[in-house]
Parts: C-alpha cells; sequence; structure tokens
C-alpha cells in the first residue's frame, strides 16, 4: 500500500517528467520547415507505398510532436530498425529533431 511520503515523491516525479518532456519538444517550427525537406520525400506524399520492402509511409503531419521526437531518438540510437530513417536520424540534433516535429505537429505545409 502507498503512503502518503510515496504518494507525494510519485507526483513530484511525474511533474517533473511532464515538464522535462514538454521542455524537449520545445522547437521552432520554421526551421523545422527547412530541416523536414529530406523527410517530405516519402512522408510528403498522401498515400505513398514504398518499393521494397512494401509498405504504407506512415503520416507524420499532425503527430504529436513529442512522438515524433520519440521515433526520432530510437531510429538514432538503433531501437527502431528501418536503415532510411536510421540514416536520417543520425545526423540530428536534439535541436534538430525539436524543430523537426514542432514543424509536423502543427500540420503546417
Amino acid at each position: 500500500m502507498l503512503n502518503l511520503r510515496s504518494f507525494y515523491k510519485l507526483l513530484f516525479g511525474a511533474i517533473c517528467i511532464g515538464i522535462f518532456s514538454s521542455a524537449s519538444a520545445a522547437g521552432d517550427a520554421a526551421a523545422g520547415k527547412v530541416k523536414a525537406i529530406p523527410c517530405m520525400g516519402c512522408h510528403g506524399i498522401p498515400g505513398y507505398f514504398t518499393v521494397y520492402p512494401t509498405y504504407h509511409v506512415p503520416r507524420v503531419k499532425g503527430q504529436h510532436s513529442d512522438y515524433i521526437i520519440y521515433a526520432l531518438k530510437a531510429y538514432k540510437s538503433g531501437q527502431r530498425q528501418h536503415e532510411t530513417m536510421q540514416a536520417q536520424a543520425a545526423t540530428l540534433s536534439e535541436q534538430d529533431m525539436a524543430d523537426i516535429a514542432v514543424y509536423f505537429s502543427t500540420g503546417s505545409e
């Protein structure tokens, strides 16, 4: 059973995580638009399927910025497997990821 002190520790931890995760998504949509140009070759084509292996390229416009940052970090670390995405993410800084994420999350053209 959770005592009051443990509850407050958990609550404080959750608040800190929320603060730091929202801070990580602080990006510049205008800069992200420029940095996302390579992304648009696949993610900017509605209904696009790759040739081999054949799969539907996911839509990223309108996606939550924290999710985009998470996905890019996972590709960069090798946690997610996709050669093209790993190569693209390998060159991105934390700020690049935040800028791209904000650009796509706003659904801007």
